[in-house]
């Protein structure tokens, strides 16, 4: 059964404050250690680290959704071209982060797991090779390409007459700020998730006003 324009626009907005609420629980479930010794092993082996990753996970697969929505609202408009770039990048982005976040979720894991059996704090070394490699590059090139997405969105929403022109500024902000944010500790990570979350939860409630003006 076809979804009515209302219905789809819905889909988005849900997806947009589902993500908010992940991206904000991801960083304050995840346990954070050393990551070097036993105590790092008890933290990657928890059912906390496999839940909060699995959470981060679905916040970025949903974020496509969202900007597909974000893209129908503009349909027409001098800014559709920029938000249709921004979805197609922002999913391509995000296939590219996937395989990274299911390394970090499951290896890792695994490794922990061993590193307990064994009682040995020498196997937490390979987690570095976990984090490393083609994997890295992936991730890297996929939050960039989300970071030039959310630029686009926002870019489009500016050059349209059809939604608040600052309402995807502060996504901008906090794709700007995803790479930097892992080089801290666990507050300000929860303080970035929240921002994601604000920005996130602006673009759904942007996209449930003009649901009736959607095309």
């Amino acid at each position: 059964m076809a979804l009515t324009t209302a219905a789809r626009t819905h889909v988005s907005a849900l997806s947009f404050f589902i993500a908010a609420i992940l991206f904000v629980t991801y960083p304050a479930l995840r346990p954070f250690s050393d990551e070097k010794s036993l105590q790092g092993a008890e933290a990657f082996a928890s059912q906390e680290w496999v839940l909060s990753h699995i959470f981060g996970m679905i916040a970025f697969m949903l974020l496509p959704l969202g900007l597909f929505g974000i893209h129908r609202a503009l349909e027409g408009s001098t800014g559709a071209t920029f938000s249709y770039w921004g979805f197609v990048l922002s999913a391509i982005g995000v296939g590219l982060i996937l395989p990274y976040y299911g390394g970090e979720t499951f290896g890792l894991y695994a490794i922990g797991q061993e590193a307990l059996t064994q009682q040995s704090a020498d196997l937490m070394s390979q987690a570095v090779v976990v984090r490393s490699g083609a994997g890295l590059v992936m991730f890297v090139i996929g939050l960039l390409l989300l970071l030039i997405a959310s630029i686009l969105l926002a870019i489009g929403i500016w050059k349209s007459s059809k939604l608040p022109k600052m309402s995807g500024f502060l996504f901008v902000l906090g794709m700007c700020l995803y790479l930097p944010q892992f080089f801290f500790d666990q507050p300000l990570r929860v303080a970035h998730g929240a921002l994601v979350a604000i920005s996130c939860i602006w673009l759904a409630v942007v996209l449930w006003s003009n649901r009736n003006n959607a095309p």
